[in-house]
Order: structure tokens, then sequence, then C-alpha cells
């Protein structure tokens, strides 16, 4: 698998059942990326161990996956606590999505233009995501009353933020 650009899936949380199956905790990107025969990398570094997911279903509120070559509670066993990555670029976005990595070092610009920080990280919370600014770490609500738009070809992030919001 291409190591360029990895981005998580999510986590393999514990076995379910007596065939091998898994249960996964996954990222907003890994909730849709799974389907049979779709390899992932548990592991995001150059050694990383291929899995080629041999079925996915919703059972309750939770997925399951299961891998080729993986079909005992054993051997399921072995794998929990991995987190699973898949390649960015065959990651598919909705419109008006983002990868984490797309926004970190974007420019917060005013309405005038004017930069008013850099997004350092993004923080993902149940009600939102945030983006994370600047050294003091101020959190911006990804919500559209505050983000106007992100244009992805200038790394910018237009806003219209209410006054104090990144003060410290």
């Amino acid at each position: 698998m291409n190591t360029a650009r990895r981005v998580s899936l999510g986590k393999l949380t514990g076995v379910f059942g007596v065939r091998g199956e898994i249960k996964f905790l996954p990222t907003a990107l890994g909730e849709h990326a799974f389907a049979a025969g779709k390899v992932v990398a548990m592991g995001s570094g150059p050694g990383a161990r291929e899995l080629r997911c041999a079925s996915v279903r919703r059972h309750h509120e939770r997925l399951l996956l299961a891998f080729e070559g993986i079909i005992t509670p054993e051997s399921a066993r072995e794998i929990v606590g991995g987190e699973l990555f898949g390649v960015a670029g065959e990651i598919k976005l909705a419109p008006g999505e983002f990868l984490d990595a797309e926004l970190v070092g974007m420019r917060l610009v005013d309405a005038t233009g004017l930069e008013i920080g850099i997004v350092v990280a993004v923080q993902h919370f149940p009600a939102q995501d945030c983006l994370v600014v600047g050294t003091q770490r101020a959190l911006v609500p990804m919500v559209k009353a505050f983000i106007k738009h992100i244009d992805r070809t200038e790394r910018t992030i237009a806003t219209e933020l209410p006054e104090g919001l990144l003060d410290g």
C-alpha cells in the first residue's frame, strides 16, 4: 500500500463472535471507507501490516469488520487495538469535507483578507469539529456562522468571527 498521505480510518476495539470479526470504531472518514476487497494498513509507517477486508457489516450501532486470513477469535485478538489507515487520495470526500492535513497550515483571514491566524491542528468534538489556531491554540468551531469559505488553492479560510474569540 502506498505510504504517502495515509489517514486514520479508526481503531479495532474488540473481537465479536467466533468467526474472527472485529468491532471497529471509525473516524468520520472511516465510517464509509470499507468494502469487501478494500486493502487498508494497520499502522502508518513503512512496516505497516496490510489487511484485505473480507466483509463489513453493521450490528446495532457498531461496524464489524472481517479480514482475509483472520478467521478465529484468537487471530482477531492479535490485531485488536490496532489503528487502520487508508490512502488519502482514495478516500471519497463529500462536498465541503476536508482532511485534517489539508486544513493544517491554512491561513485564517477576515472579511478584508487580513490574516488573523494559522491553523495548527483540528480537534474533533461531539458537537462539531474545531480549528486550533495559533500559538495560543484558540478553538474556532467549524460552523457556517464562522467559516465562510475554504480555498484549497490559496490555502485560506475566510472567517467571520465574533470579537474576542481568538483572545487568550
